[in-house]
């Protein structure tokens, strides 16, 4: 190939047609006119010998080649850009407002904590804190969203990620429960269970009590001791579910960070599960498009900062 043929332009180009999958979607977000786009596209396929998107039934779809440059694409990007836009410390009177991904599990046991380092170190910065339900892997991947902190089963490839903490699960149940005193696997598998979850991306859909392979962690665990669940309500929220554990006979299993919230108050006991159940690790992930940006870096460094903190 002759690398006299390829200008920083092509590579942009490509990133984001890349990106959107759509010519006129990727002129938009450079701020170019279509055949403009179109042309490049044009020079790129001459340059790779590659048709890079192709039209399906479904829209514009990323060649096989296309699909393995795209992390490659990102990283050079990013790092043209360290270089000529040298990183400089964050202006800590800076008005900027971060976007930030958060499980309802996160936001309650780590944002708290985040937002009083941002207080402290930058007052005049705001955090816009979104549900998983709000955002895809594309707003990430784009940097529309600063941050995702959640559980992961997966992550796209490109992605940038650190592990915040390690949790293990905790049982919420009320004092009254009258399986208070005798919490054993068997009392466990005769009471009425509060289910919560909601992670990755997306807009959820309905729970299948009997798909336990979808119903998380805690049912999968059970499941390999040859139990089950008697789940009286599903809910996405972790402070409902510690809401209707207070009922006396409802048994809310949530990670521990979660659960100890709740430890200095008279209206929950607190109690190990009666089987093991694997620990899961918190993580935050960005784009590779953020990865060297000083207020971005800053920010992950807070967010460590915070996590260690508890």
């Amino acid at each position: 190939m002759d690398l006299a043929r390829i200008d920083l332009n092509l590579l942009v180009h490509l990133d984001a047609l890349l990106r959107e999958e759509n010519v006129t979607r990727a002129a938009n977000h450079l701020g170019i006119t279509q055949p403009a786009m179109s042309n490049g596209l044009k020079r790129l396929r001459a340059l790779l010998n590659d048709p890079i998107l192709v039209r399906t039934s479904d829209g514009m779809a990323p060649t096989e080649l296309a699909i393995g440059l795209k992390p490659a694409v990102r990283e050079i990007l990013s790092r043209v850009e360290q270089v000529v836009q040298p990183d400089r410390d964050f202006d800590l009177d800076s008005r900027r407002v971060f976007r930030i991904m958060a499980s309802d599990y996160a936001e309650s046991t780590l944002i708290p904590a985040v937002l009083g380092h941002v207080r402290k170190q930058a007052p005049n910065v705001t955090l816009d804190v979104l549900t998983p339900s709000d955002v895809s892997f594309v707003d990430v991947e784009q940097g529309r969203v600063d941050m995702a902190i959640n559980r992961f089963d997966s992550l796209p490839q490109s992605f940038h990620q650190k592990t915040l903490w390690e949790d293990t699960f905790s049982c919420l149940l009320s004092p009254d429960n009258p399986l208070v005193n005798h919490f054993d696997l068997d009392a466990y598998l005769k009471a009425n269970h509060i289910w919560v979850s909601k992670t990755g991306f997306g807009v959820g859909v309905g729970v299948n009590p009997e798909d336990v392979q979808r119903l998380g962690w805690v049912d999968e665990a059970l499941d390999r001791i040859g139990g089950k669940r008697n789940i009286s309500v599903f809910t996405r929220h972790y402070q409902v579910a510690m809401l209707l554990a207070q009922q006396h006979d409802l048994v809310a299993t949530l990670p521990s960070r979660a659960a100890q919230l709740n430890r200095h108050d008279a209206k929950f006991v607190v109690k190990d599960p009666p089987f093991a159940i694997p620990a899961f690790e918190l993580k935050m992930a960005w784009s590779p498009l953020l990865h060297h940006n000083a207020g971005h870096q800053w920010l992950r460094h807070l967010i460590v900062e915070a996590a260690e903190s508890l």
